[in-house]
Order: structure tokens, then sequence, then C-alpha cells
């Protein structure tokens, strides 16, 4: 397979080169595109300016060799914690869709934007610097108020979830709400709108005739690159009042409870992985970093390990989806009181997003902050960490801080 990658003179965002690709697909009744924005392999964003992406499981791709840094193309799309929901409850949409892509915009870590292609799929590079020019106006949406479940539902579910800590049955679950509300126009320009106003490190857009997933997910499940494998789950959060505001921040580092939350689910990633690293190889470089996410600080954690030689993409996923941040320790326990405790299905949500690049490996971000959205509903899943020392009510408003930016975007088209 034949990578090329070729600078574009252009100076266009992101964020508005997405906009304008969606408006072109349109117009032209082309699938849209979609787009990873953050901080992905070592990028400011990903771009497949138009995409089929349609329901199917995991792909599988044969690797190439490429320059570092580049990425080409590949299958961008996601996982739905609908497949290991022991109780076979599903949301609104598919459980995974998928579609390939054969070229890519990606803007380097420096701001440079790059056409890139696998086997010389897409446009020229004259072409493409002519659609970015284009002067277009965005989208936009109209939304509802989201319904909230009562808060006693989830106080109660809490509650449940603390007596079965301390009886022994697991050491931490994640329990989680639904919001659930009304939507019209164009998911897209909520995600460009969002992209702008929050700057989430992990953001993802796919979309199909099934409906659309707008992720702003700050959390990264999996980075794979050749044999090397890295995970960084999030756990441990307090509200963020502003920029200059830290004293949460050093609260959230001092924080008995969520310190022990990052620390179990941290020893839970590090078991996962070691089912398919090699023996030695599974190190935690980081250890309990705070650091900030619309409206909220969060602790988080890294662990890195080498894959086993002969383990695939679709192995290392079986070792270790759903992340462990959004289920508990131990996994398989926590998995069927989630079941149990939670009124619905969560769908998309707390499942993974990304892109398998047969030049550039594997990412995929932790399917939280993220709005699903099909047939005029719109749906956002929150929750947090439950451990022996849980306040019902605390946990409640941590729903509420999580939700609160992705809720004033929704409100502000």
């Amino acid at each position: 397979m034949r990578v090329t990658s070729k600078p574009l003179r252009t100076d266009v965002t992101p964020s508005r080169a997405f906009s304008v690709l969606a408006h072109h697909a349109a117009s032209r009744g082309l699938p849209p595109p979609a787009m990873l924005s953050g901080d992905w392999f070592s990028s400011q964003a990903v771009i497949a300016p138009s995409l089929t992406v349609s329901p199917g499981p995991f792909p599988s791709v044969e690797e190439t060799d490429a320059p570092p840094g580049v990425i080409g193309g590949g299958w961008f799309g996601y996982l739905s914690y609908d497949l290991a929901d022991p109780s076979g409850r599903t949301g609104f949409l598919p459980a995974s869709a998928w579609g390939w892509a054969d070229h890519v915009l990606r803007w380097s870590a420096s701001g440079t934007c790059y056409l890139e292609s696998l086997d010389g799929g897409g446009p020229s590079v004259s072409e493409m610097e002519s659609l970015l020019a284009a002067d277009v106006a965005g989208g936009s949406w109209s939304a509802g108020p989201l319904r909230r479940p009562l808060p006693s539902e989830h106080r109660d579910a809490v509650k449940a979830c603390v007596h079965a800590i301390e009886a022994g049955e697991l050491f931490q679950a994640n329990i989680c709400a639904r919001f659930t509300g009304t939507f019209s126009g164009s998911p897209e320009a909520l995600f460009a709108a969002g992209v702008r106003s929050l700057s989430p490190r992990r953001a993802a857009f796919l979309s199909g005739p099934w409906g659309s997933v707008v992720s702003f997910s700050p959390e990264l499940f999996l980075a794979r690159h050749g044999r090397a494998v890295r995970s960084t789950p999030i756990k441990g959060t307090l509200p963020r009042r502003g920029p200059a505001d830290d004293g949460n921040a050093v609260l959230l580092r001092q924080s008995t409870k969520d310190v022990a939350e990052n620390v179990m689910i941290t020893d839970l990633v590090r078991n996962d992985l070691g089912r398919v690293c090699e023996v030695g190889t599974v190190t935690v470089p980081s250890l309990l970093q705070v650091r900030p996410a619309p409206g909220v600080w969060h602790l988080d954690s890294t662990v890195t390990g080498v894959l086993r030689p002969s383990v695939s993409s679709a192995d290392l996923l079986d070792a270790t989806f759903p992340p462990g941040s959004v289920t508990g320790a131990p996994k398989i326990r926590a998995l069927d009181l989630i079941a149990s405790l939670e009124p619905c299905g969560r769908g998309v949500y707390t499942g993974a997003i990304g892109l398998l690049s047969p030049a550039a490996g594997l990412e995929l971000n932790v399917a939280i902050r993220t709005f699903e959205i099909a047939a005029g509903r719109i749906a956002l899943g929150v929750g947090g960490g439950i451990t022996a020392d849980s306040d019902p009510e605390a946990e409640w408003q941590e729903c509420l801080h999580k939700a609160a930016p992705l809720e004033r975007l929704l409100a502000t088209p």
C-alpha cells in the first residue's frame, strides 16, 4: 500500500475546514465528513472529507510502512457499550459502525495541514486547497432542554452500589444516568461549535443514515502504534470554576476518595493490558495527574505496555473493552451490577470512538461527554465512579457538573 502526505497552502482551522466540508458534502448529496479533534496520533485533527459509515463489526487492516506521523486514511468508527451489556439492552444507534477513508486531511501538532492518501485516493492538492477556501455559512440546530431522571433514582442506584461494595462483591463501579431530549438541524454544526468552545482532547464526529455521534471526550481509551500500547484512564472529578481557579485542582489530588477511584482503575487497566502484553512491560509512567476538562478537573493516569507479537487490534479489544474507567473493578461483576442498577441501556456512551489506520495504528477515545442523535432524539450519558465512601448526593452533583458545559452548548446554537 502506497501512503502519501502533501502539505496544503491553507491557514484554515480544523473546525472551519470541517464546516466547509460538511456544507460541500450536503450540497452535493454526499455523506458528511468524519473528524477527530484535539490530540489524535500526535496531531491536532484528522478529517475524512466525506465518509460512508455503516453498521458493522470492528474491522481489520494489514499494516503498512509510512513515515512517522502520517495517517493516510483508515477505518473511522465506534463500538458501543451495548456490545458488552450482559442484559442485552441497546440504545437507539447501531452497536458498531465503521467507514473506510482512502484519504484524509491531517493537521500536525504545529498546525500544518496535509492531504494524505492511501494508494492515491482522493482529490489533488489544488482541488482541496480550492475547496477549503470556500466562504460558506455554518449550519444550525435546535434542541429543547434535556430531560433528566429523578435525582432520587440516581441516588438510590448509588446507595445500592455502595451496599454491594460493603458486602465485598466489588471495589468500585461506574453508575450512570441518561439525559434525553429532542434535536433538529445540523449535528455537524453542533460538533464544530463544541470543538471551538470546549477544546476537548479526544473529540470525534461520525454520522450516517442511522444517526450521529458527537463526542467531546477528554479521555484516551487505547493508542496502539506497532506493538506499543497506551491507555490513560480518567477517574476522579471536581468542578472547575474558571481558567484561573486551581483550588479544586489541589483538593482533587488530596481527595482520598478520588485518588482511590483512580488507583483502583489504573490497576484494572494494568491487569487488562497484562493479558496481551509481554511479561514485565506493563508500566505506569504517569499516576494521578490533575488535568482540566470542560467544566471539571480530572485525575488521570497512564498505563503503557508492549504487545506480544501475535496480538491483533481485535485481540487487544477483547482484553480491554469496555474501558475500565467506565465499568469498575472487578470488571465482570461491575458489568452485571450496572445492568441491574441502571434503568436503560447506555448505547454508544462509555463505548469507544476512533480510527484504525494501516499506516498509523489504532486510537480510540472513551465515549464520554458524547451526544447520540437520531430521528429527532438526542441523548447524553453522565456518571461517575462509586466507592465505599461515595455520597449519593455528591455523585448526582458530579453528573450535573459533567453535563453542564454540554447542556449550555446545546442551548446556544
